[in-house]
């Protein structure tokens, strides 16, 4: 009897043990999440109250029916906004940028802004006219209808939010090869060569449009600053920077979007090896004519069953 007493006891011991254990540890991991989160948020509010001040975008709350992507990707409509003090202001650059959760993938599709097509209840025009008509929830509306896409977040930059950003998050500038001498209609010229630009300069890298292929050209010089920003970011910030980060270019963009929820894509893009970002771009090549409407003036006239077939394929593969 005695010897089933203390083998009983002993057992009780270690149950005790464990719980003791078990609390322990529970405890210190909680204590380690309080500290993480209040370092982020901490991160986060210094990167606010740094750019707030400066902060020129128009944060108007706007209405946004947006919806998951039926390929389970999520997808956020990038929109630079020429506003310039205008209240009806056209949107000078339109993508939809995306994340895939599963996948781990991230791909970017540029529409160029002399796409026509219809937009809802305004009948035909440039699809750059719709957020001027209606903001992000009509373009995105355009998009569903003429391409099928689905819309779940929207952000918008202005010109003057732009070159803040850049600045602040490169305070050392992005490095980009500029492929030509490029100065006609654009504030800040440049020169060709390997070299950092900051915010200004960067801006008219990616505005310049007078060339042999205009706007064409204009796209992938978009696409192709966009790649390097992203990617010069991922190298050289780590994750503990990213709170703060994500605080300073908040003041600088009008968007939807939960800041946990930058900061979640954010994380995931920074800590993967593979961070290359696919591209497309609509119109694709052989399904669009040019053509000049009275009225509206250039336009780009496409076969927009081919263009929505095209970006089904790019986004569901």
């Amino acid at each position: 009897m005695r010897y089933e007493k203390k083998q009983h006891e002993k057992k009780l011991q270690k149950k005790r043990k464990r719980k003791r254990l078990l609390k322990t540890t529970v405890l210190v991991l909680f204590l380690l999440m309080a500290v993480t989160f209040g370092f982020a948020y901490f991160q986060y509010k210094q990167g606010i109250n740094k750019a707030g001040e400066e902060s020129t975008i128009d944060q108007e709350v706007y209405e946004f029916n947006g919806v998951k992507d039926q390929y389970g990707g999520t997808n956020i409509l990038l929109i630079g906004s020429d506003s310039r003090g205008e209240e009806s202001a056209r949107s000078d650059t339109i993508m939809i940028a995306q994340y895939h959760p599963k996948k781990h993938s991230y791909k970017l599709i540029s529409i160029m802004r002399d796409t026509y097509v219809d937009i809802p209840n305004h009948g035909k025009n440039k699809i750059n006219a719709a957020f001027a008509l209606g903001g992000p929830e009509l373009l995105r509306q355009t998009i569903k209808e003429n391409f099928d896409v689905d819309i779940k977040y929207y952000a918008i930059v202005d010109f003057d939010g732009f070159i803040h950003l850049i600045d602040e998050a490169f305070p050392t500038g992005v490095e980009i090869e500029v492929e030509k001498a490029m100065s006609a209609y654009v504030d800040v010229p440049l020169e060709p060569g390997l070299q950092r630009l900051d915010g200004a300069h960067l801006l008219s890298y990616v505005r310049f449009r007078h060339d042999a292929m205009g706007d064409f050209d204009r796209v992938k010089r978009q696409q192709k600053a966009l790649k390097e920003v992203s990617s010069q970011f991922a190298s050289f910030q780590t994750l503990s920077k990213l709170p703060k980060l994500v605080g300073v270019m908040k003041p600088y963009v009008n968007t939807n979007m939960d800041t946990s929820d930058i900061i979640f894509i954010g994380k995931d893009y920074i800590s993967k090896d593979n961070r290359d970002i696919d591209t497309f771009r609509i119109p694709v090549d052989g399904t669009f004519n040019p053509e000049r409407i009275s009225g509206i003036g250039e336009v780009l006239r496409l076969d927009i069953e081919d263009n929505a077939d095209a970006i089904g394929d790019f986004l569901a593969k």
